[in-house]
Parts: C-alpha cells; structure tokens; sequence
C-alpha cells in the first residue's frame, strides 16, 4: 500500500553524502510507488526555538519562518525520514533546530507512525549510536511512533565520497524500496 513520506535531508552542505543517500532513498520509495515529498534545509530559514509553548496552544510556532512549511509536512507524512551528518557524534546542528522547532506536532494530529535514519560520518559506523539515540528521545513523545530503522555510512569525511560506497547506495535504495 502506498504510503505518503517526507524524507528531510538536513545538510547544508554542496555534494553532501547523507543528502545523496537521502535521493537514494527517495528513488527506492518512489519505485514502491509511495507519493515522496525530498525536503532540503539548504537555503532555508530556521531559526531557534525560543521555548515559549505557544505552539501547543496555537498549532504552530510564533516564529514566522521555513520551520512551519516543514512541520505542517511532518505532520502529513506517514513516514518521516531524516538524512544528517554526523559532527562530533550527534545529529548536525540544522536537524536539531529542526526538531526542537517542529514542538507544534507533539499536541496535534499527527500522521506518521514510522520514521527512519539516514547518516554519513568521517568516523566509523558507531558514530551512528548517539545520533539513534537523539532521535528516539524525539520519537518517544509521540503515541504509536517507532523507530524503524536506518542506513549509516563510517568513513566518508570528503563531498560526494558516498558515490564510492555502491553497496551503502544500495542500502539507502532499499530502505526506500521496502518503507
């Protein structure tokens, strides 16, 4: 059954390996025949969250900026997929805004059920553990959400080195491809 994903790739970064295993991803589920949404935080405006929690009260952030397009798309999805860097073993920085900004979905009528992880690093495939565990933290909040899996390259630090790594490319493909 065709499912509604929105896959965030969250580096800013020209050639970006996470981002390329993230279009990846994208061609596997849109070969499954899912309805894809690929948003990029490139050349987007997200600004800190300021912890007011106005946003559980109104739906959404009292911050006017890209941060409220791409949560009301979360909200939408039935699968989120986020793509990150790994910088000094955690998430990248724009992911986390990202998330702390997306705070209006923890009161509202969310759709997805299912997300999964997309990272590169320069070091090895460990690194991966604390970013898993940064986004269950995220996970947690939300009823009937679980973590469903991901695809972790080690040892890529150069842009666009992923398109080395065939067999990581095909990891990413069939995450797509079995969502």
């Amino acid at each position: 059954m065709a499912k509604k994903v929105v896959i965030i790739s969250t580096s800013i970064r020209n050639g970006s390996n996470s981002e390329i295993l993230a279009k990846e991803t994208e061609r596997g589920a849109k070969d499954s025949g899912h309805d894809v949404e690929f948003i990029t935080l490139k050349n987007k405006t997200l600004n800190f969250c300021k912890g007011c929690l106005a946003c559980q009260k109104l739906g959404h952030c009292v911050i006017d900026d890209d941060a409220n397009e791409i949560t009301e798309k979360i909200k939408n999805a039935e699968v989120v997929v986020w793509a990150t860097p790994v910088y000094y073993y955690e998430m990248c920085g724009q992911m986390k805004t990202m998330i702390d900004r997306a705070n209006p979905l923890f009161a509202s009528d969310y759709k997805f059920r299912e997300v999964y992880l997309i990272t590169t690093s320069a070091d090895g495939d460990d690194a991966v553990n604390t970013v898993i565990s940064g986004l269950n933290g995220w996970i947690a909040c939300f009823n009937g959400v679980k973590f469903c899996g991901y695809v972790s390259g080690g040892g890529i630090d150069s842009p666009s080195d992923v398109q080395n790594h065939k067999e990581l490319l095909e990891k990413a493909y069939n995450l797509g491809k079995n969502i």
